[in-house]
């Protein structure tokens, strides 16, 4: 069967299918959750009607993702254990992608059913954790709790831990504020019955919606979007291992910039490589969260260094290698561009021209690993979207009647969304995922506070319930379904 370029079987067709089916309904049930609290403001102010707000909202979220860089899909495929998506076409490696979509999609379905808002993000980066913790515990020679990306971890969690501080309190002092600025009272009146508010207000809410709907594309949106990418890797690697974009003037780029680098490299390393697996090896070591650079990993990144010039001067496609060599070759660009990372952070190279030139070099490297093709973006949107369509009014029911004590004002509704456009957009900014259900659920909160319209104690405390207990119930799922997973890959199928 000719598929994507590649002739695979029809076992390895229905295992794509399977697979992006269900990196697909992972997005379809996010869509449930944080694309419905984009429109919750827009529903129960009566500014647009609900079949209108959700395609509206879809279109935009559509913009976003195509618009948007991959930092953010990457940042979290980059907390996935180093081994496992170096080998993401290996039985662990697909066990791995399985188990935590299963484990998030389990914990999403159920919170969306009792209408709770639960942040996608928390949940999926809760079951990558448990993938890595039982992959480190059940791997021969590991430590438990090597296989997590404990200082990325850290990153994602300040984001996501603060992003509904500063929904709750901007949202409170925005609406606040423009009590005190403009000062008409319908703005601050609960809707009379169906009846739509004026134009202008109806104008400011629909590009609040807008807004929270495009930079929810561009953030939230690419969370599955590095899933799939794996998926593709691990199943057409002749295709899809490295950037099919790419050009013959982008690998000879790779060439020439590996040259610039290597005399900083080699000072480093004293003049000596290491290359082929043993470099690997090396690396692999140094980039483990309690991994430290010495001699043998700057003789190994400079060997890195030296393969990758070698193996690419004078090639103008990535089709003269052959599929095997690709999915090598991937790998040593993940591990070399990682390893220089590592090195600039820790600040292991001083000269400011050198590490103009080292980041220049991992960007160029990370352009041929790190990529989203477009029909990727426009799936990923499309679910988005029919998950709202299909699932929005659980959760627009919880963030517009059950929250406050009084009905959502117009006002309450801008505030809020405008705090969240503004979060959400500033995460993208620096390709750190947050949630717009944390984001926004808390910028409601805080405008009915603020406006001393009460809280519905029951609600708060059930959503605080779901937002505490999402990382621990989801690392349990993802480390017992992982676990599962290999059990059967290893002991019943003999497939490793």
């Amino acid at each position: 069967m000719h598929l994507f370029g590649e002739n695979v079987s029809v076992v390895t067709a229905i295992f794509l299918v399977l697979a992006l089916g269900l990196a697909f309904g992972f997005e379809m049930v996010n869509g449930f959750h944080d694309t419905a609290n984009a429109v919750a403001t827009v529903i129960y102010t009566h500014t647009l009607k609900p079949t209108v707000a959700v395609i509206w909202s879809g279109l935009w979220n559509l913009l976003g993702v195509l618009t948007s860089s991959g930092a953010v899909a990457f940042s979290v495929v980059a907390l996935l254990p180093v081994e496992l998506v170096l080998n993401v076409g290996s039985g662990a490696g697909f066990a791995m992608v399985f188990s935590l979509l299963i484990s998030a999609m389990m914990w999403n379905l159920g919170t969306w059913y009792l209408g709770l808002p639960a942040s996608s993000s928390h949940t999926l980066i809760g079951s990558i954790m448990g993938v890595g913790l039982a992959n480190s515990l059940m791997t021969p020679g590991h430590v438990f709790g090597e296989g997590v990306n404990w200082a990325k971890a850290q990153e994602v969690f300040s984001s996501l831990l603060v992003s509904p501080i500063m929904g709750f309190i901007g949202a409170g002092l925005l609406l606040l504020i423009l009590k005190a600025v403009v000062r008409r009272p319908e703005l601050y009146r609960p809707p009379a019955g169906q009846q739509p508010p004026p134009l202008w207000i109806r104008g400011l809410l629909t590009l609040t919606c807008t807004g929270v709907s495009f930079f929810h594309g561009s953030n939230d949106g690419q969370k599955g979007m590095g899933l799939v990418v794996l998926i593709l890797v691990g199943i057409l690697p002749a295709q899809y291992a490295l950037n099919p974009a790419s050009k013959a003037s982008d690998i000879q780029a790779i060439v020439r910039d590996s040259s610039n680098v290597a005399p900083c490299l080699e000072k480093l390393s004293r003049n000596t490589d290491i290359k082929g697996m043993d470099a690997n090896g090396n690396i692999s070591d140094y980039l483990k969260t309690d991994g430290r650079a010495n001699e043998q990993t700057y003789a190994a990144i400079s060997g890195k260094n030296r393969q990758i010039h070698e193996e690419l001067d004078g090639r103008q496609s990535y089709t003269e290698l052959s599929t095997d060599k690709r999915k090598q070759f991937r790998s040593d660009i993940y591990l070399l561009s990682s390893a220089i990372g590592k090195l600039i952070k820790q600040k292991k190279i001083t000269e400011p021209s050198d590490v103009r030139a080292l980041t220049a070099y991992t960007k160029r490297l990370d352009k041929e690993t790190k990529y989203i093709p477009a029909w990727v973006k426009i799936a990923v949107a499309c679910f988005l979207g029919f998950g709202t369509m299909i699932g929005w009014k659980r959760i627009v029911v919880t963030v517009g009647e059950k929250i406050g004590k009084e009905h959502l004002t117009y006002g309450q509704g801008a505030s809020a969304e405008l705090v969240a456009m503004a979060t959400i957009g500033l995460a993208d900014r620096y390709g750190l995922p947050v949630s717009t259900t944390h984001v926004l659920s808390s910028g409601v909160a805080g405008t009915m506070a603020a406006n001393r319209s009460g809280l519905q104690a029951d609600t708060m405390r059930n959503i605080i319930l779901a937002w505490v207990l999402t990382l621990p119930v989801c690392v349990l799922l993802g480390a017992s379904i992982f676990s599962f997973a290999l059990y059967i890959l290893f002991h019943v199928f003999g497939v490793h």
